[in-house]
């Protein structure tokens, strides 16, 4: 158990990019690899260093975020000390408005920061997917003596078309930041920070108080990039799979490469489960017609048609006669009979009537909104 650190996830992300998709829920919720949602990730890492208070600021659309992590009893945070703490807007004599970004967020929820007995505190968005455990990152913080240790990777692939705001890392030879990009047209660094940070919880009040003062709302731009020179800011180097859900491409190319043997090995592996909320279904169904060929499929599904490259989540129907390629489809959907899908993504609840032909392609996948009757 660590009792070193607690942990802080800001689940405020807003990307227009992810479209339907996160119409009415938080990024952190979105659904990933047929059982799972964005969420399960971040917090089973921190769960799995042993770290037993989280703290998770909700912006908006939260209400999908909370129906799933309940008190937190899967990731065994339901504890009468510490545990899972949900931290919603609400309004004060200091917070008149809605958090106006990720500074205002934390600044909000200085109240849990200030309980927490931990020294360290590590810092979190939630539309990152990746498995580790964070304790060499925490023993090279304090080895190093850094005030911030910030996680990254190296990801030399830049899409100029798809701007996505991420921070790029300058380091010398010792590991040491010496300059900062954020969301830069053309990258000159590549790597690239993975979201989480770790600092001294008194560091971290007094950047936050500090820059609240200012009138600044946004922690990197305007505090941790200001402050890259006169701060010791280190980064902590991470080799194993990274996925970032920052558009609808992203989001389904994140999800296909699961069917890559390797990829599902390091990002579900056992020494380091992800835990997410268990519904209690029965195995998949087949029909005598049934093909599957290279796909994932959770509980409660049933196939009487043909089924290639695609993930399929709780409860999804296949009718016969319906050929479904290289798609997601989300829990509880519908597909009628002699159906063709190609390159599809079918939010939860969506029905597809008989005899109807959707296609997207890889780029740019077609995304049918939740609830839909097509």
């Amino acid at each position: 158990m660590n009792t070193s650190a607690f942990g802080l996830i800001y689940t405020g992300e807003n990307n227009p990019k992810m479209r339907d998709l996160t119409a009415s829920r938080a990024v952190a919720a979105l659904p990933f690899g047929g059982r799972y949602r964005c969420i399960d990730f971040i917090l089973s890492n921190l769960v799995n260093t042993g770290i037993t208070s989280v703290g998770l600021i909700a912006q908006k659309n939260y209400h999908s975020l909370m129906d799933h992590l309940g008190a937190g009893k899967e990731w065994d945070l339901h504890r009468k000390r510490d545990g899972l703490f949900i931290l919603p807007p609400f309004l004060t004599k200091d917070s008149t408005e809605p958090y106006r970004g990720s500074t205002d967020a934390f600044h909000g929820c200085m109240g849990y920061v200030r309980r927490c007995p931990s020294q360290y505190i590590i810092i979190s968005g939630s539309h990152t997917i990746f498995n580790t455990d964070f304790r060499a990152m925490i023993e090279q913080h304090i080895d190093t003596r850094a005030d911030i240790t910030i996680m990254y990777n190296e990801d030399p692939f830049f899409d100029p078309e798809d701007q996505n705001k991420d921070l790029r890392l300058y380091l010398d030879g010792d590991g040491r930041v010496t300059s900062m990009e954020y969301d830069p047209y053309r990258p000159g660094s590549n790597y690239q920070s993975c979201d989480v940070m770790i600092m001294d919880k008194a560091l971290f009040e007094h950047l936050v108080n500090d820059a609240h003062a200012r009138g600044e709302t946004h922690f990197i731009r305007e505090v941790l990039m200001k402050k890259c020179t006169s701060l010791k800011v280190f980064g902590w180097r991470y080799d194993g799979v990274v996925k970032r859900l920052n558009s609808v491409a992203s989001y389904f190319s994140a999800n296909m490469s699961l069917l890559d043997p390797e990829i599902r090995k390091d990002l579900f592996n056992p020494k380091t489960p992800i835990y997410t909320k268990v519904k209690d279904e029965v195995s998949a169904r087949y029909g005598a017609d049934a093909k599957a060929v290279n796909s994932m499929l959770a509980d409660g599904c049933e196939v009487y048609g043909s089924v290639e490259n695609c993930i399929l989540f709780r409860g999804v129907v296949i009718g016969k006669g319906s050929v479904v390629k290289d798609s997601i489809l989300l829990q509880g959907t519908t597909v009628g009979e002699n159906v063709k899908l190609d390159h599809v993504i079918m939010d939860k609840g969506v029905t597809i009537r008989d005899g109807r032909v959707l296609a997207g392609y890889d780029g740019f996948p077609m995304v049918i909104r939740k609830n839909a009757t097509i």
